[in-house]
């Protein structure tokens, strides 16, 4: 049967998966970055990113606990859900189609993608098997076309933090693997702020420790 999974997805020791004040140019907010730092340096990352070898530092691909859990998070994913931060930094109308995503012209996705907005656009078919489909009718109805694409397979929640906030508030959330970087943002996006995920239901089922994070995984 279909999950939703949330996987990968990055936050400080104090609960944030943004810095604050982000930008065009620094999209993850101040400090941000240092919240993947442990995904850089692993042989799935450098497989999937056209440009990870340049973040490598000649250093050879790591394979690790961090490269064991990148390598899950694409496991029998049929299709993603990205909330329209996480496509870019358009914000209101679309003005255009120029604007494809911050990932170049083969995203790293390859299979359909639904991007939650208010704003209607036509799909967006991209190099490698992903199409961009955007949503305008809410989480319920990206979850039931993302789960239909997928057709058996899992559906992978992208984010950003506000979009994983809905989900896990409605319960539809079945899995979390949340990658907990030894870094303190002090504001930002609070992933958990406010929301009781012992009363929705959640549990740790998993954990693991690497030099750069402590994996976590929540099931309901």
């Amino acid at each position: 049967m279909s999950k939703l999974r949330v996987a990968g997805f990055g936050i400080s020791i104090d609960g944030f998966g943004a810095g604050a004040g982000q930008t065009l140019t620094n999209p993850m907010g101040v400090g941000g970055m240092a919240l993947h730092e442990w995904v850089l340096g692993t042989k799935t990352f450098r497989q999937m990113h056209d440009f990870a070898e340049s973040l490598s530092s000649g250093q050879p691909p790591r394979e690790d606990v961090d490269d064991r859990f990148a390598a899950r998070a694409f496991e029998n994913v049929g299709a993603w859900i990205l909330g329209r931060n996480m496509f870019g930094p358009i914000r209101g109308e679309w003005p255009d189609d120029e604007w494809k995503g911050w990932w170049g012209e083969n995203p790293p996705y390859h299979v359909p993608v639904f991007v939650l907005t208010h704003h209607a656009r036509s799909p967006l078919v991209m190099a490698g098997g992903t199409t961009f489909h955007f949503v305008t009718e809410g989480i319920h109805a990206a979850l039931d076309r993302a789960k239909e694409a997928a057709q058996g397979k899992d559906v992978r929640l992208g984010g950003g933090v506000a979009t994983i906030r809905e989900y896990l508030s409605e319960r539809l959330i079945d899995e979390l693997h949340l990658a907990v970087s030894p870094v303190v943002l002090g504001q930002g996006e609070n992933l958990f702020g406010g929301i009781d995920t012992a009363q929705l239901g959640y549990r740790c089922t998993e954990r693991a420790f690497s030099e750069r994070a402590m994996h976590v995984v929540l099931t309901r």
